[in-house]
């Protein structure tokens, strides 16, 4: 197989990257991870070596270059069959997609509100009806997943799927500005926390050193 290499942002600043990455890490794959800190001179210029979107994240594989994060995590499942990135009844993977591509459109004003800034806590913003409404569709999403499979794990959908992973940078937004959440949506959180891979990328975002203000917000 070809080597497979990811480009991203700032593991800090970009939840974009980091879906993707958590696939490759779900799948166990071999991969080349290449960090292109965003928004600094000469920045674009080197992201557009790798992705003709100029914009992270892109995977490289042979001579297939992917640029977009859902697109990828689509590409990872396949590639890797056995790591069940989608789940494998299709009425669940029919919904598992919706809820995915409804992240990938959506939450614009969470989004907004909220940059995301996975290294820093205790942030506080005051949030307008708009945003609130956002973040209570975010939360009856999980909630009706979590509640439909929770006798088959603490996930989603049981067990870790592409869904999570486009959820996760969600999550941790929520954490970095105290959203306050239900039961079932805390003990999702708190499952994504506590996630391995999760814990290895926030580590690394603290080791950087590179500031964006747009996105340190809320201190």
């Amino acid at each position: 197989m070809a080597q497979l290499e990811l480009i991203i942002g700032n593991k800090a600043y970009s939840g974009w990257s980091m879906r993707p990455w958590l696939a490759l890490r779900h799948a166990r794959a071999e991969f080349r991870e290449t960090r292109v800190p965003l928004y600094i001179p000469g920045y674009k210029g080197k992201v557009l070596e790798h992705s003709p979107s100029g914009k992270v994240p892109a995977l490289k594989h042979g001579a297939v270059t992917l640029w977009d994060s859902l697109a990828i995590c689509e590409y990872l499942a396949e590639l890797f069959p056995a790591a069940k990135l989608w789940p494998p009844e299709p009425a669940d993977r029919a919904t598992a997609r919706s809820v995915s591509a409804e992240m990938h459109s959506g939450f614009t004003g969470i989004r907004g509100a909220l940059p995301f800034n996975c290294r820093a806590q205790g942030r506080r913003v005051a949030l307008t009806a708009p945003v609130d409404a956002e973040i209570g569709r975010v939360q009856a999403l999980w909630r009706n997943c979590r509640q439909q499979h929770a006798v088959m794990g603490p996930w989603l959908f049981g067990a870790f799927t592409n869904a999570d992973a486009m959820f996760i940078p969600m999550a941790l937004r929520f954490a970095t500005y105290g959203i306050a959440l239900g039961t079932v949506e805390r003990a999702y959180l708190d499952t994504i926390l506590a996630h391995p891979p999760v814990q290895e990328w926030i580590a690394a975002a603290r080791q950087e050193r590179e500031v964006m203000d747009d996105n340190e917000v809320g201190k």
